[in-house]
């Protein structure tokens, strides 16, 4: 992985290349206090304070160049402001002109991504250092680009590489790095105790077995919080066979698993203080005469039974297994994330995930953390009028709704039944992927909601913010 803390280091006066923020508002006084020279050459280049338009001012010599750059708000930078710079500025040392980067550090980091593990040649271009006095922005900044980078590996990586062994594998590098406890359950005691993700699972060959991967750290004592993660490592729509162009995306529908192991390790290596405990319900979704098949009535771990209307929709049944058992312990808290539905796709397209909740205030925070973090949510409606939709006649409810309405809504409803009443828990139809690159999102695997979720986590429990936060507000 990249080492990201090459990117941001303290500021101690050293020789770096400065960088100029200007903004449309305030372009015409920063221009009127350049020299002619650098007047000149803007004029020449057809420089306008458009979005993500930058230019290089040239020094008294060839290596004493400076950049600027036109942001949206120069006195309020968001996540991505300098992620286009980050991304195609040569290697070397940069600073802000006049002021710190803040939010703009994790852009700046996030656009030096890059996953070239299955190509013969790389390019082994040097980092981009950003420097800033703000020493202790720069640990918790680097933390969440690394995860980040996380969740994109993860969902980069071909799915005969990253199946349901491939995620176990890291969820151990995970646990033995922070001193959690792995438990992997799988074969017959998955079919005993997990019968609907060993139903699920059952059709992948031998190497690709399914699992429910496990890791719980924290004290006892501290409040507990779950993290459940669809870990669908490819999804052949099994029986209910996808089209081929449905298919060709589908290593990317571990993408919950990899959120929730990459929101894991964030939780540990800041030393949260709660008991965490993370599941990822792990499976391969393939077609053998040994597949689930429509019309069979699946046993759930929560003892409710579950007709299948549709192979495809397997993802809520996996979840459903791994969200009874993370009930079972009585959290505080149930997060899950999950590639879920093409409706919510419909609905919000790929940049928001679609939030369900049956908290509010859970719900509040979500949205406030997206907001601050620049990682956006939209949130969904929980309309119990729909549950009909996922009427039966001979089982406790199906798998698939019975109208092509409100897709996105009913797989929500259906997870809800396997959450414990009055227990606060939200829930992510995300798309873990960006079919286009904007600056600093490459295309390709993509966090969304991650560091929304990571912002309530901490904003709930890491006492050293809340701290901060009252000393401010004093």
């Amino acid at each position: 992985m990249i080492d990201y803390s090459d990117m941001i280091q303290p500021d101690k006066g050293q020789d770096a290349r400065p960088i100029h923020l200007v903004d449309k508002q305030s372009y015409d006084g920063w221009l009127k206090g350049r020299s002619a020279r650098e007047r000149a050459h803007l004029a020449a280049v057809g420089f306008k304070p458009d979005a993500f338009v930058h230019a290089i001012l040239p020094g008294d010599d060839p290596e004493r160049w400076a950049v600027v750059t036109t942001v949206a708000n120069a006195g309020s930078l968001s996540a991505w402001c300098l992620a286009k710079l980050g991304q195609i500025l040569p290697e070397g040392r940069y600073r802000l002109e006049g002021q710190q980067p803040g939010k703009a550090m994790f852009g700046w980091m996030s656009a030096q991504y890059r996953f070239d593990a299955y190509r013969a040649k790389t390019v082994n271009k040097g980092p981009r250092v950003l420097l800033t006095t703000d020493v202790s922005a720069i640990a918790p900044v680097v933390a969440e680009a690394r995860a980040t980078a996380l969740v994109r590996d993860l969902v980069n990586a071909p799915a005969a590489d990253m199946g349901p062994a491939g995620l176990e594998k890291e969820a151990e590098r995970i646990a033995k790095a922070h001193g959690g406890k792995l438990t992997v359950t799988k074969g017959e005691a998955l079919e005993q105790g997990y019968p609907m993700i060993h139903a699920v699972g059952r059709a992948a060959a031998k190497q690709h077995a399914p699992r429910l991967i496990e890791v719980v750290w924290g004290k006892d004592n501290h409040p507990r919080v779950a993290l459940v993660g669809k870990g669908i490592s490819f999804d052949s729509g099994g029986l209910d066979i996808k089209p081929s162009a449905g298919m060709r995306l589908m290593k990317k529908d571990m993408g919950g698993g990899a959120h929730v192991l990459a929101l894991a390790e964030l939780v540990m290596a800041s030393g949260l203080p709660v008991r965490l405990h993370c599941l990822v319900a792990a499976a391969e979704n393939a077609i053998s005469a040994d597949a689930f098949r429509p019309g069979d009535v699946l046993k759930s771990r929560l003892g409710l039974t579950v007709e299948i209307g549709n192979t495809d929709a397997e993802g809520r049944l996996v979840l459903g297994d791994a969200l009874a058992k993370a009930g079972e312990d009585k959290p505080e808290l149930i997060v899950d994330f999950a590639t879920l539905t093409g409706a919510a796709r419909v609905a919000l397209g790929p940049d928001l995930p679609a939030l369900y909740s049956n908290d509010d205030s859970l719900a509040d925070d979500m949205l406030k953390g997206g907001t601050e973090r620049d990682d956006p949510l939209w949130r969904m409606p929980l309309w119990d009028g729909y549950a009909d939709l996922l009427e039966t006649d001979i089982a406790d409810l199906g798998n698939a709704g019975s109208s092509a309405f409100a897709g996105s809504i009913t797989a929500a409803l259906f997870l809800k039944r396997f959450v414990p009443d009055g227990t606060p828990w939200a829930h992510f139809d995300t798309f873990a992927w960006r079919p286009s690159a904007k600056p600093g999102r490459p295309k390709g695997g993509a966090a969304l909601g991650l560091r929304a979720a990571w912002a309530m986590l901490q904003a709930r429990y890491d006492r050293r913010a809340q701290s901060r936060a009252g000393g401010e507000a004093s």
